[in-house]
């Protein structure tokens, strides 16, 4: 696939991709004999993950540093896997964060909804 292709079955932009390659968040790109980015299903395998992993907030050192290890070979496995439970870790931490608010935001709606229909809002709903 071409890189204008990729960009579109991904929504992500051609220079988003150029990105990703040039910093190591995915492996270089296959190319043709003329040097043109040729995409193998490989390489979208690398693309979907970055994309995927940076969507969850994963931070582009972390994800420049699986691709450095896997390039590295077996001999990282341990390494991999302690970066990939780490980043784990802060999502669920993250995930933790957020349902939180969503609790809080969620009593504080429906402490309004109330005064919507009463016309009255109490002053400790205000916090």
């Amino acid at each position: 696939m071409t890189i204008k292709e990729v960009s579109e079955k991904y929504g992500i932009t051609q220079d988003t991709l150029r990105y990703y390659e040039r910093v190591g968040m995915i492996p270089p790109v296959t190319r043709t004999a003329g040097g043109i980015r040729n995409y193998q299903a490989s390489d979208l395998q690398w693309v979907e993950l970055a994309k995927c992993m940076r969507s969850a907030g994963l931070p582009v050192e972390a994800m420049i540093e699986y691709v450095r290890l896997c390039q590295e070979g077996d001999s990282s496995i341990p390494d991999r896997l302690q970066l990939l439970v780490e980043q784990r870790e802060n999502l669920l931490e993250q995930r933790r964060k957020i349902e939180e608010t969503l609790s809080r935001l969620n009593t504080k709606i429906a402490r309004y909804e109330t005064a919507v229909q009463t016309g009255k809002l109490d002053w400790d709903d205000e916090k």
